[in-house]
């Protein structure tokens, strides 16, 4: 066995034991509450809005037709729901960030779309076994606190022969070198809560998705994220819009924040690919997957 694959199997072995010890996450409820918080602050929806077009590229390699019952777990404001409805297909939303549903509500009547939005948990999803042809999450189910958990949920509400798809960004990429800064101004998370970017590794997505599953596709793809001002100004963007970045700001002191906000500037200008002066464009890679419930 040579060193790439002792790699593969350590990490997929820690990551089970992370994931089972979650079981028993002290104070899950407040863990559960921290986070309904921090997607809260902010507002999600300016954010989601730079990423549009990638759920575009993402639903439309999902094959959609006409009477496919669709489910979007945490699905912020909508993006893939939106594009689902747009098919004709009958939508589920599910979030268990408030405002989000809202602003998703709202996004839809101005549509004319008939799509089911409600305040729900990932991890007790509120419906029936096999109900969905098709359950899909962009960035979103990655953020449970347990992803066993979640894992069986995506599970349960999909119908044999029905797909899961999952948009995950990657340990390697833009977004994971962006919470590797994060985790080295902050305090450690709760004890027993797994990284989110588990789901953006190969090896610990197979596990969670041994059994239950088959025909399970790994594929790493890239998500140009735009903006109409420079590194500096987007960081403060997502200072003032994302929900994690404006947490770890005011988590800190002031000189603290200075610091995380200059390796933040350092991060976005070092990856910035856009010709136009004064603009950031920034190619963040996410690992999507597909499996089959059998």
């Amino acid at each position: 066995m040579n060193d790439k694959e002792n790699l593969t199997q350590r990490r997929a072995g820690q990551d089970r034991d992370a994931y089972l010890n979650a079981a028993t996450i002290p104070n899950l409820e407040a863990v559960k509450a921290k986070q309904k918080a921090t997607w809260e602050a902010g507002d999600f929806g300016q954010i989601a809005r730079t990423i549009e077009t990638v759920a575009g590229e993402f639903m439309a390699r999902q094959l959609l037709q006409p009477g496919t019952h669709v489910l979007d777990v945490a699905c912020g404001t909508g993006n893939l729901a939106v594009i689902a409805a747009r098919h004709g297909c009958p939508v589920w939303g599910i979030d268990i960030v408030r405002n989000l549903i809202c602003q998703a509500r709202i996004r839809a009547a101005e549509e004319g779309l008939r799509i089911n939005f409600m305040e729900a948990d990932a991890e007790a999803l509120p419906f029936d076994v096999g109900q969905f042809d098709l359950v899909v999450s962009m960035f979103g189910v990655m953020f449970t606190p347990r992803p066993h958990v979640a894992a069986a949920e995506l599970l349960r509400v999909t119908r044999p022969g029905g797909r899961v798809a999952l948009a995950n960004w990657t340990p390697e990429g833009f977004i994971g070198k962006m919470f590797n800064v994060f985790k080295a101004h902050l305090p450690p998370p709760p004890a027993g809560v797994p990284s989110p970017m588990g789901w953006g590794d190969e090896a610990t997505v197979r596990s969670r998705l041994a059994h239950g599953f088959t025909d399970v596709r790994l594929t790493r793809r890239i998500a140009l994220m735009r903006y109409p001002f420079p590194p500096a100004e987007t960081v403060e963007f997502f200072r003032q819009y994302y929900g994690p970045t404006q947490k770890a700001f005011a988590a800190l002191e002031v000189s603290a924040q200075d610091a995380l906000r200059r390796e933040l500037v350092e991060l976005q200008t070092a990856n910035n690919l856009a010709k136009t002066p004064g603009t950031t464009e920034v190619a963040a890679e996410y690992l999507e997957v597909v499996a089959v419930r059998i």
